[in-house]
């Protein structure tokens, strides 16, 4: 269980430090707490339901029960973070990585290990690549950003 938070910790710092080398608003210390708090709640979750549960009594706790709840939590951090600038919205990214940050706690949590970091690799993989291509003028990076109501 230690492991497991201190491993989710340093991902979230690692997801953070994505956004703080870009001087967004959230970063390494958000993301940390982020990803820590949620392996935090799924492990006591998943040990409650095992200590709180009594063989043959009927009495069953679900064991992601309480983790489920964390989405509705990230939904709530993360539409503190968009912010309505005229015809712009700004802050998508930002909400899409607090989500992205309590999927890694959530699994780390739960112990999933191999496939939280392959989902890290490939979404900083896939990050870079729009990066570069936005640099590059390949792709329109308001996209990404920006919503206009037209």
């Amino acid at each position: 269980m230690f492991v497991r938070v201190i491993v989710s910790a340093a991902l979230g710092f690692i997801i953070g430090l994505d956004r703080s080398f870009k001087n967004k608003p959230a970063g390494v210390k958000t993301y940390t707490y982020v990803c820590a708090a949620c392996t935090l709640i799924t492990i006591i979750s998943i040990q409650s339901a095992e200590t709180l549960s009594v063989y043959n009594s009927g009495k069953v706790m679900d064991p992601m029960r309480l983790a489920a709840q964390i989405v509705s939590g990230l939904g709530f951090l993360g539409a503190g973070m968009i912010l309505k600038d005229g015809l712009k919205v700004k802050g998508l990214t930002s909400a899409a990585m607090i989500l992205f940050a309590g999927g890694v706690g959530i699994g780390i949590g739960a112990g999933f290990y191999s496939i939280v970091i392959f989902a890290i690799i490939v979404s900083l993989f896939f990050s870079s690549l729009g990066r570069l291509l936005e640099r590059n003028k390949v792709i329109d990076h308001h996209h990404d950003h920006d919503i206009h109501f037209d």
